[in-house]
């Protein structure tokens, strides 16, 4: 039995429910500057996509930045990593954020490469206190660095290591409370790491504080063998859907993202996956206040 619905205390705003922002529906979205008749309410922008010196990319997140509120998402902050923080990096990172005024930036708790090499890829960390220690330490240098908190998000996981010393959601949470930052909420990646792992979904989903959650993924992984992979290629499953309405249900309104980056089909069906979660939000919302 889950908890009903509370306020939000969470220390970002309510956006209600966006999508990716994808080249592909770039015409779709500046055709349309209602978010209600776009069934669109924000956008996520990958951050390293518009890390550029001028051109398309940059047009175009100016004209969706000027009808719609956006985030920021990075897949190359490496915070695991032992590589030394990447300065160029950063400073590329905060020139966007200072031109665009996000009203969130994120990234991966993970790490992506070593020696200077990027394995273009999320590869999962210890869950142990060491590792705790190391990532905590370089986010509140990275949120010194930007000028803001960030979120990270947990990514989903095919291997475990024999040195872990809890489960992913004690990690996560203790960084985040080491850190003072945020927590990105991949509920698809909760489920696609469970069924791979063989732990409960349901557990994780309620052990994660919710005025941490700057927001929630929700997405649709793929099979294969024995394994689920977080490919972002397809609807969101029915479990994922049950997962996140259970955490809605605990924390209460949080701004919900679908991500669809692979056999992306046209905006009118990623909005119907946002109506799904948003139809959701409501009705959670409805009986919460029908029971005050």
């Amino acid at each position: 039995m889950t908890n009903r619905s509370k306020p939000s205390t969470r220390p970002t705003k309510f956006l209600g429910v966006g999508v990716g922002l994808r080249p592909k529906h770039y015409a779709e979205i500046l055709a349309e500057s209602s978010a209600a008749r776009l069934g669109v309410d924000w956008f996520e922008a990958i951050s390293e996509n518009y890390m550029v010196a001028g051109g398309r990319p940059l047009r175009m997140l100016d004209a969706v930045r000027s009808r719609f509120p956006i985030a920021l998402h990075g897949v190359s902050l490496n915070i695991g990593s032992v590589d030394p923080l990447d300065d160029d990096y950063l400073a590329r990172l905060g020139a966007l954020i200072r031109r665009f005024e996000p009203e969130w930036v994120t990234d991966h708790l993970c790490w992506t490469g070593v020696d200077g090499r990027s394995l273009h890829d999320l590869l999962p960390l210890p869950f142990t206190k060491s590792a705790i220690d190391h990532v905590a330490d370089r986010i509140a240098r990275v949120q010194d660095r930007l000028g803001r908190r960030i979120a990270l998000e947990n990514v989903s996981t095919y291997l475990a290591f024999r040195d872990d010393e809890m489960p992913e959601w004690e990690f996560i949470n203790a960084i985040a409370a080491r850190a003072d930052c945020g927590i990105l909420f991949d509920v698809n990646n909760v489920f696609v790491s469970a069924h791979n792992h063989g732990f409960d979904a349901e557990k994780f989903v309620d052990a994660i504080p919710g005025e941490r959650v700057f927001q929630v993924h929700l997405a649709g992984p793929s099979e294969s063998g024995p394994l689920l992979v977080d490919t972002h290629d397809s609807p969101v499953r029915e479990e994922v859907w049950r997962l996140y309405e259970r955490f809605v249900r605990r924390v209460g309104p949080v701004s919900t993202l679908i991500e669809w980056d692979e056999s992306i089909p046209p905006l009118a069906r990623v909005a119907e996956e946002a109506a799904r979660a948003r139809a959701i939000l409501e009705r959670v919302g409805a009986e919460g206040e029908g029971s005050a």
